[in-house]
């Protein structure tokens, strides 16, 4: 890949993690992968074969989004016969929305340990002393890149470049076009490469998988980890017509019609990233994994699977996930047990031979010896536990569910967006905000069943999980470094990674201030013609102090210290300003 920039330095942070083995009654819900760390970094399996590892994950792109799960409509013909010929999961289970999956992936752990609780406004920023998959795989010799979306932190010490990448090419925030990156669009879209800014040419989609095929191309003696992460189909549904109108002669809405043409367009780029691992004789010895990171945002075909993005219903968390490694095992399989995105850190480490040190706790657990088609034995005890809704401070039953081999409980779905449950409890029995179903029989979860006593387990399974992720971090979100020479100027993006509340306003951001001394800050008026007199004001440290400006910028003097750090604008005469959401007004830019 050609340089923009050198690649940021990367910090050596302690780990503080410690290995807990965890079990709810009798039902296994917590598998440990924890062996020894030699010195200096991750030690490896002497004699084995170490893949590369590819990993392609989609965003909103639901289980119903491809051809081989029974839509007519859609064309995704390399995805379709990478499902045929390789080990296809039909049950495999995400977070309800975007960045929970994505933390979830990068540690092998369920995200609320992580500090990840939902997707924006603080709370999707993850603790820097996770150890994520790329920190495991680089300390054990993987050149490692990430193209696309990341989700987790766009400043010091979170974003990726700190966390264990060698190259960087994404998007801020959630998505091309939401803050803090507006006004942008997926054609030639204002990219970051490594720590800076630079303007890409051509579709994001294939703009990211050219990087990826570049790196591959670089690193091809290996090993190499390379994480493609498109930002499509997400919103905005932006794609060339040529990959449209198909849909639409098909009478389909334009919503879906465009969304299919982005699938279709994630499929041709999923094709040339095979092609080139072919070409390059790499593909026998390179684990390939794909999947999506959530249900459909839009009403479309869902295989018949209940609910969408943002639900727990099986349409919300159910998604594709389909793996090949010619070399090392079969294709042409299908595994209908239970796994889900904490599964796949400890299998790609074990493929890769790479031992994990005793520090480090994961839920996850090693679906190497189901692909490889050793392990065939029924697994009824394990649970897996998804939840989430829009605020800083999970609770208890708040849009949740308890998956198993066979059943499923969901409690209070469809809540995503209420900030307090407005009923906080379940009841033991059919009702009071649960809702049980035998999902083996009943997978469109059309028939809820009464059963007390599965269901007490469950919900008591539940509670124990719930009390158990919440004591790693108490639900905490990371915090942005203030006054590092790794990240100056230091840009705060208000909506993203500002801490909301229910009365409308952003009250600043969880940040740790390492550096004293004076900070020139400048305040994004959002869409003026000519900045606007009035003064900016700072709360630090519980001291308030304010200054006139005329053009949105001054200077004041930050001491060290950890806290939430406010800073706004206030225009001459009027109140604070309650500030829409997706908008760059009130973001914050400061250099030292």
């Amino acid at each position: 890949m050609t340089h923009y920039c050198l690649p940021t330095h990367q910090t050596t942070r302690t780990r503080a993690t410690t290995m807990i083995t965890t079990r709810f009654g009798d039902l296994l819900v917590v598998g440990i992968l924890a062996i020894a760390m030699s010195f200096g970094g991750y030690s490896t399996v002497s004699g084995v074969e170490r893949p590369n590892v590819v990993l392609v994950m989609t965003d909103d792109q639901g289980y119903g989004d491809v051809g081989v799960h029974g839509n007519d409509k859609i064309r995704t013909p390399n995805l379709d016969r990478f499902s045929e010929q390789g080990v296809t999961f039909t049950r495999f289970y995400c977070s309800p929305v975007c960045a929970p999956t994505r933390a979830s992936l990068m540690t092998g752990r369920y995200y609320y340990r992580t500090g990840v609780v939902h997707t924006s406004r603080g709370g999707a920023k993850m603790q820097a002393d996770e150890v994520t998959l790329a920190e495991m795989l680089s300390s054990a010799g993987y050149s490692t890149g990430l193209f696309g979306k990341w989700h987790l932190g766009d400043n010091y010490p979170m974003r990726p470049i700190d966390q264990g990448f060698d190259e960087v090419l994404r998007h801020s925030s959630g998505g091309i076009g939401q803050t803090p990156d507006k006004p942008n669009s997926y054609f030639d879209p204002l990219l970051w490469h490594n720590g800076c800014s630079f303007k890409a040419q051509g579709y994001c989609t294939d703009v990211f998988t050219d990087a990826a095929i570049e790196f591959i191309k670089t690193n091809r003696d290996g090993p190499f980890f390379v994480y493609l992460s498109t930002n499509t189909p997400h919103t905005p549904l932006e794609i060339a017509d040529e990959y449209v109108e198909r849909y639409r002669k098909m009478g389909l809405s334009e919503t879906t019609a465009r969304v299919y043409g982005m699938c279709e367009n994630i499929d041709d780029n999923f094709g040339r990233l095979l092609a080139t691992l072919d070409t390059l004789g790499l593909r026998d010895n390179t684990l390939i994994v794909f999947l999506t990171d959530n249900g459909p945002q839009q009403k479309r075909y869902t295989a018949n699977l209940k609910g969408r993005k943002s639900w727990v219903y099986e349409g919300g968390i159910r998604v594709p996930c389909f793996v090949q490694w010619p070399g090392r095992f079969s294709g042409g399989r299908v595994v209908d047990r239970i796994a889900a995105h904490i599964d796949l850190l400890p299998t790609i480490v074990e493929a890769c031979g790479v031992v994990l040190p005793k520090n480090v706790r994961i839920d996850g657990v090693s679906q190497l010896p189901r692909l490889s088609g050793t392990d065939t034995k029924l697994d009824d005890k394990r649970l897996l536990f998804f939840q989430c809704h829009r605020g800083l401070r999970p609770q208890r039953y708040h849009n949740a569910a308890v998956v198993s081999q066979r059943f499923k409980l969901v409690m209070h779905p469809g809540t995503f967006g209420d900030e307090q449950l407005a009923v906080a409890g379940v009841g033991a029995g059919a009702g009071a905000g649960a809702e049980l179903y035998d999902i083996a029989r009943d997978p469109n979860e059309d028939r809820p069943l009464v059963n007390a006593k599965r269901q007490k387990q469950l919900v008591a399974a539940y509670n124990e999980w719930f009390d158990d992720v919440r004591t790693t971090r108490d639900f905490v979100p990371g915090r942005i470094i203030v006054g590092s020479d790794e990240e100056n100027p230091l840009r705060l993006c208000r909506y993203q990674d500002g801490t909301y509340r229910g009365d409308g306003f952003s009250h600043g951001w969880a940040v740790e201030v390492v550096r004293d001394g004076n900070y020139k800050l400048h305040v994004d008026q959002g869409d003026v013609k000519q900045p606007v007199p009035g003064r900016i004001h700072v709360r630090w440290l519980e001291r308030e102090n304010s200054i006139a400006t005329k053009d949105g910028q001054a200077v004041f003097k930050l001491g060290k210290g950890t806290g939430t750090l406010d800073i706004w604008f206030q225009a001459d005469g009027e109140t604070r300003k309650r500030i829409g959401l997706n908008t760059t007004e009130g973001n914050v830019k400061l250099q030292f």
